[in-house]
């Protein structure tokens, strides 16, 4: 299996984004980190576009973005095309996101989770496989909405 994450944060998450990076290493994983890298005020839609582009061509196999509330994230991930990007901010929604949505983008928020949270959320989040079967037909069902509104 591809052991490769994507992160990517904007300015109000690079000292968290610098903490779970360390972390996700530090299980064996290699991080692709896409910005940004200084703590001068950014757009977060660019870190979000980067990441996904980095799962979308294959470069990762997950991700992880972080900004100020995970809210602004997940928004901007949720626009590219295969990205299943699900905000938590606590760890059994962190899990059964993988477990029930094949979730490939994990987001939260800098502002709402505190570091010991934030580890938590990443190690429920990779420790867990989607367990396809039934909840196949979903995500299915939400590759057909995306079909549809390229389609438009």
């Amino acid at each position: 299996m591809n052991k490769t994450i994507v992160i990517g944060c904007d300015h109000a998450a690079l000292d968290l984004k610098l903490k779970v990076k360390a972390h996700v290493e530090s299980k064996g994983y290699t991080v692709i980190d896409v910005g940004t890298h200084t703590n001068d005020s950014c757009n977060y839609p660019d870190y979000a576009h980067a990441a996904c582009e980095k799962i979308r061509g294959g470069e990762a196999v997950l991700g992880i973005l972080i900004c100020g509330t995970g809210i602004g994230m997940s928004m901007a991930a949720n626009k590219h095309r295969g990205i299943r990007a699900a905000v938590c901010s606590d760890t059994f929604s962190a899990r059964m996101t993988r477990m029930h949505n094949d979730a490939n983008v994990l987001c939260f928020g800098a502002r709402v989770v505190g570091e010991g949270l934030a580890l938590d959320l990443v190690d429920a989040y990779l420790d867990t496989e989607y367990l396809g079967e039934r909840h196949q037909k979903r995500v299915d069902m939400l590759t057909a909405i995306e079909d549809n509104e390229a389609a438009r």
